[in-house]
């Protein structure tokens, strides 16, 4: 099984966000955003560190593309920080941050690589913090002019683009669990974020198509396999509301307007209406061309009485990166085909997919071959769902190069390639690196 088995116009490309990578926190008019805010709190990230200076990456992507054209993939994920393009969220616009991503943007075209650019990446303005965040309607809006300019600006050279990463995160991560900026834990509110973030998203594609722009729109979310621990109807049920919390809560709104009856019932029993207008989640369903999949694990769940979601999480026996998370390859074939079945027809690119293990440096080398074989499964896995008809055009591996982990801080490593935080940042090609792009070149398979 070799690249050439896929089909021809198959994407093969890595992902990357602003705050992991880019650094230059304060520079050329850049303004606050959450997550420098979150950062800077002590206790906020477990090794203490920030995301002030990262990878560098703004004053380095020219080195860094050169990494891209010396891997061989013909695209590229990453994402643009609101914050460096209105630093207070709206009104004035930084000429600067504007001038980096048209730099960024004309250096891929120019080295034959397709950029997916990624609207929003949690980085949200800390001016608009202040007034709420996702909780206020206003954020929308501004969010929409936000992505207006970038329609303007890039539309003539983006085909690709993604409204937001991974709307999970940034709702109950964020706002019911705590553990990402802006860290608050109030489930209710993380409900009001969802609505506000999928209304935006709808508002978006609906304003991108309104421009008549050739390219394409979709959104990225973060899918679990949820499989329960027996056959039992108890871990059934319980199986069937982590669905709804892990999954639905965002693919039913924006493929069918609605959310799911399930866990919606539950949830305004406890919160009566969580949002002014909740019927007003139909926007959120306007038209896509393709939906991003990032995947990593699954989840197995048994009944827990006392959960709302009548279930907790069980942690099962198996191989394990070093995010503790469960290696299940088959399960991004499970979401594939079950998009498709479900939800489809509709293009479909897995838009993340790695693993971080304990990569260390041995003479000069970073032999990583767990990475290696996590990304060979998960291949063929992608392949599988392709030959039952699953539309999916494109494969980004999670990440380029080590980089800010959110609340890890440095501690956690997922690169291609290995990021030398005590020589200077410097870019190390691990062995995974130098496989992909064997793979990319035809010049081995993956059963090899």
């Amino acid at each position: 099984m070799k690249r050439e088995m896929f089909p021809s116009d198959f994407l093969w490309g890595v992902a990357t966000a602003s705050y992991q990578i880019e650094g230059a926190y304060n520079e050329d008019g850049k303004g606050e955003s959450i997550w420098d805010r979150f950062a800077h709190t002590p206790g906020k990230i477990k090794d203490g560190t920030t995301g002030d200076v990262a990878c560098d990456h703004y004053h380095r992507y020219r080195e860094d593309i050169a990494l891209l054209k010396e891997l061989g993939v013909n695209s590229y994920r990453f994402s643009v920080s609101w914050p460096r393009i209105f630093p207070c969220g709206k009104g004035e616009v930084n000429q600067k941050g504007l001038d980096f991503y048209n730099a960024l943007v004309d250096e891929l075209l120019k080295q034959g690589i397709k950029p997916l650019l990624t609207l929003y990446h949690w980085d949200l303005p800390q001016p608009l913090q202040f007034h709420g965040g996702w909780t206020n309607t206003d954020t929308v809006q501004a969010f929409l002019e936000y992505a207006m300019l970038l329609f303007k600006t890039l539309g003539d050279r983006v085909e690709l683009w993604a409204t937001f990463n991974e709307p999970w995160c940034i709702s109950f991560l964020s706002h019911e669990l705590g553990e990402h900026a802006p860290g608050i834990k109030d489930r209710r509110t993380a409900l009001q974020v969802a609505h506000n973030v999928l209304v935006a998203h709808g508002k978006a594609v609906k304003a991108f198509r309104g421009k008549n722009l050739p390219g394409k729109i979709g959104i990225v979310l973060n899918l679990y396999p949820v499989h329960p621990l027996s056959e039992s109807e108890q871990d059934k049920e319980a199986a069937t509301l982590s669905d709804c919390y892990r999954n639905r809560w965002f693919l039913d709104p924006v493929f069918k307007g609605k959310y799911p009856e399930e866990l919606l019932s539950v949830y305004q029993k406890l919160y009566g209406d969580f949002a002014k207008d909740y019927e007003s989640i139909q926007v959120a369903s306007e038209k896509m061309d393709f939906l991003g999949v990032n995947y990593y694990s699954r989840e197995v769940v048994s009944y827990d009485p006392k959960s709302i979601l009548k279930s907790k999480t069980v942690k099962v026996e198996g191989k394990r990166t070093d995010m503790d998370w469960e290696i299940y390859p088959q399960g991004i074939q499970e979401i594939l085909v079950r998009i498709n079945r479900e939800y489809g027809p509709i293009d479909l690119y897995v838009t993340e997919n790695g693993a971080a293990f304990k990569d260390e440096m041995k003479n000069g080398k970073i032999q990583d071959y767990e990475r290696i074989d996590f990304l060979k499964e998960h291949f063929k896995n992608t392949y599988y769902a392709i030959q039952q008809g699953v539309p999916v055009k494109g494969y980004f591996v999670w990440s380029l190069m080590d980089n800010f982990e959110w609340a890890h801080g440095y501690s956690k490593r997922f690169g291609l390639f290995y990021v030398d935080y005590n020589d200077n940042l410097k870019r190390i090609p691990k062995e995974s690196a130098r496989w992909f792009k064997k793979f990319l070149n035809n010049e081995i398979s993956l059963e090899e």
